[in-house]
């Protein structure tokens, strides 16, 4: 056998970690394991766990900062709405490429993406009473249903996998019909199959969610990151598909941490639309003893209480760099697009060792690449998959922790660095060579 570490050096270190299954380990015990595996050792794994950016921060950014920060800014606490020139520059760049409007007012900064979405479950599954689950469009992001279980939310899910183009009106509305759904999740491109919902299957979610009353968090955390468009040319076509051209029950996710590598700063958008912003609940006036008016409930009484606002400097920081791109100054999808380069040297390194891509097909093409990509071998689950690669010193996580029904693990291109292809086509290769091998032993016997 060829393997980098021995099975019982990594079940040795799972247990010194605290890690009780490997098999349905989380990224973060991933994270643990695979460090622990190198700092005992000084082998380097391929690290194709968490979906940390790989690329230096905008310097639009962190000038804009500076400059906040020289004026003083850093001594003020800022308001919970946002200052101004974010929710302005949100309102613009929402326009320039994605040809949707939304009022400045609407345009509400979050420390991240996690931070709106935990207070957006908070804010729909309150609003109209009866209606307090969340319906997960999987696979998807795991820390949403971690959010769940602290708030004590009901939540339904499937796999879209079987369930692409018409077939996803029935499959929705099998759930939507019981009335108690608040909500629908889908990350759009997908973490971590990188497929992309099209327009039929957004205007499907969009029409449902206006017939049920339901609001769509749509996470748009890899926005305009769908390489085989030309996306991302201000107040040019094409534009960045969304269920907002079919409802206007809708929250957009858009964060600076992928597309401008700002993951640091912990800064994103909650872009309400301007109906829901301004509709009013009984229910949410009862419980706050306010207005009971979705967005400034959201803001004051939702989002302030969970992080007391954005850092100030941060947000003028993200201003500066959502102007720039849309006045073309800054590409920020040219800026990111190793990502794509990176997938498709790697795709190629494991499917010429017999591995399969799991997500390879949106409706009309094949799935693009990008930050993310499934991967599969033959006659093991994602589970086994995952501890098989382990001992090869490549480390993912299992699709069965995205809500995926598929057998298969999530590679992530963000941390793989040039000299590091012929390690993995060398130990994808030991790991074709000995995995046959015992194809052939067990046949044999």
């Amino acid at each position: 056998m060829s393997r980098v570490f021995s099975e019982e050096l990594v079940s040795s270190v799972a247990k010194e970690m605290k890690v009780a299954d490997l098999q349905n380990a989380t990224i973060g015990d991933v994270l643990l394991v695979a460090s622990r595996l190198e700092e005992l050792t000084g082998i380097p794994f391929i690290r194709m766990d968490q979906g940390s950016p790989g690329l230096p921060a905008n310097r639009v950014g962190i000038e804009a900062e500076k400059a906040a920060l020289d004026k003083g800014l850093g001594a003020q606490y800022p308001a919970a709405a946002g200052v101004p020139e974010l929710k302005e520059a949100a309102s613009r760049f929402v326009k320039a490429f994605i040809d949707i409007d939304i009022s400045p007012r609407a345009c509400l900064p979050t420390t991240g993406s996690v931070a709106a979405s935990f207070g957006s479950f908070i804010a729909c599954t309150q609003r109209i009473p009866g209606k307090d689950k969340v319906l997960f469009i999987d696979p998807g992001f795991p820390i949403q249903k971690s959010q769940l279980r602290i708030l004590g939310i009901g939540w339904e899910l499937f796999d879209i996998h079987d369930f692409r183009g018409e077939a996803l009106r029935a499959k929705l509305e099998s759930f939507l019909t019981k009335g108690d759904i608040a909500a629908i999740v889908y990350s759009n491109p997908n973490n971590p199959a990188w497929i992309c919902l099209e327009e039929e299957e957004l205007k499907i979610i969009g029409e449902l969610a206006t017939a049920y009353d339901v609001v769509v968090l749509e996470d748009q955390a890899y926005f305009c990151m769908d390489f085989r468009h030309p996306f991302g040319r201000p107040y040019q076509p094409p534009f960045v598909p969304t269920v907002a051209r079919y409802t206007d029950n809708y929250i957009l996710m858009l964060s600076a941490s992928k597309i401008f590598s700002y993951a640091g700063q912990r800064i994103a958008l909650a872009c309400v639309s301007d109906k829901l912003f301004d509709s009013q609940y009984p229910a949410l006036a009862k419980r706050y003893e306010d207005s009971g008016v979705f967005g400034p409930t959201f803001i004051a009484s939702i989002m302030y209480m969970i992080t007391s606002g954005c850092t100030a400097t941060t947000q003028y920081g993200m201003a500066e760099m959502l102007n720039r791109s849309v006045a073309g100054e800054i590409n920020f999808v040219e800026d990111v697009r190793e990502y794509e380069r990176r997938a498709r040297r790697m795709k190629e390194i494991f499917t010429s060792n017999g591995f399969t891509i799991v997500y390879d097909r949106d409706v009309t093409q094949q799935v693009g690449d990008g930050f993310f990509f499934t991967l599969g071998y033959p006659g093991m689950t994602g589970g086994e998959l995952l501890c098989e690669l382990m001992y090869y010193g490549v480390s993912s996580i299992s699709l069965s922790t995205t809500g995926s029904d598929q057998q298969g693990v999530r590679a992530c291109t963000s941390r793989m660095r040039e000299e590091l292809y012929p390690v993995l086509e060398e130990r994808m290769r030991a790991f074709r060579e000995d995995h046959s091998l015992k194809w052939k032993h067990l046949q044999d016997s």
